[in-house]
């Protein structure tokens, strides 16, 4: 885990794959960002969430009133994030947006699914980077928060992310997770009001997967 920014008010950090936010239902006693974070810089609350699978930038507050000031940030959307991740094939298209309505937590594998009767509203905004002979480089916006939004998402459009069995991509050695990284996350400080911007570079894992699609 990286340090990419404290003080007083907040935390922010780069969160590797593989490290659940808070315990997991399956492996209690196993470490967690939470704990650690708390172990080292005292009380901490969460002001957003990532998928254990999931790397990149994190912002924690470290007070009640910092807590307050930024969820209402996420809550008016506000905060911007931005994610990189691969997906399999070529997409036709350049830039896509989605609104495909989502519902979560359906079935035994608790899977997020497109809903055009019950789900929530969801937005995702997607920009090809850079093609690869059959997958791309593509940056997603999420515009919601639902579970697993950009992952449904960009199942939805015929091409799930990389190493993401769950949500229809096939077997690959390339990634042993889904492809995806929280690349950068921009807020306003909830003390000082100061627009930041934070980033996080790519994981080793990401790293050499895109090096072995360019070969």
């Amino acid at each position: 885990m990286q340090i990419l920014h404290k003080d007083e008010y907040i935390l922010v950090v780069n969160k590797p794959s593989g490290l659940p936010v808070l315990p997991d239902g399956w492996e209690k006693d196993a470490p967690y960002l939470v704990k650690l974070l708390e172990e080292g810089f005292g009380k901490t609350w969460i002001v957003h969430r990532l998928d254990k699978i999931t790397s990149g930038v994190m912002v924690f507050a470290r007070t009640a009133e910092s807590h307050r000031a930024l969820n209402m940030q996420f809550e008016n959307r506000e905060a911007e994030k931005i994610y990189h991740t691969i997906l399999e094939g070529n997409p036709k298209w350049e830039e896509k947006v989605t609104k495909f309505p989502l519902r979560a937590n359906v079935g035994h594998r608790h899977r997020t699914v497109v809903d055009n009767k019950n789900g929530k509203p969801s937005e995702t905004r997607f920009k090809v980077i850079k093609r690869y002979q059959a997958a791309a480089l593509v940056e997603a916006q999420p515009m919601t928060g639902r579970t697993h939004q950009i992952r449904v998402h960009a199942y939805a459009l015929g091409h799930p992310l990389l190493g993401d069995p769950l949500y229809g991509a096939s077997t690959t050695d390339l990634i042993a997770r889904p492809a995806l990284h929280a690349c950068s996350l921009t807020f306003s400080h909830p003390e000082t009001h100061e627009r930041l911007t934070f980033k996080a570079e790519y994981p080793e894992d990401f790293v050499s997967t895109l090096k072995r699609l360019d070969v």
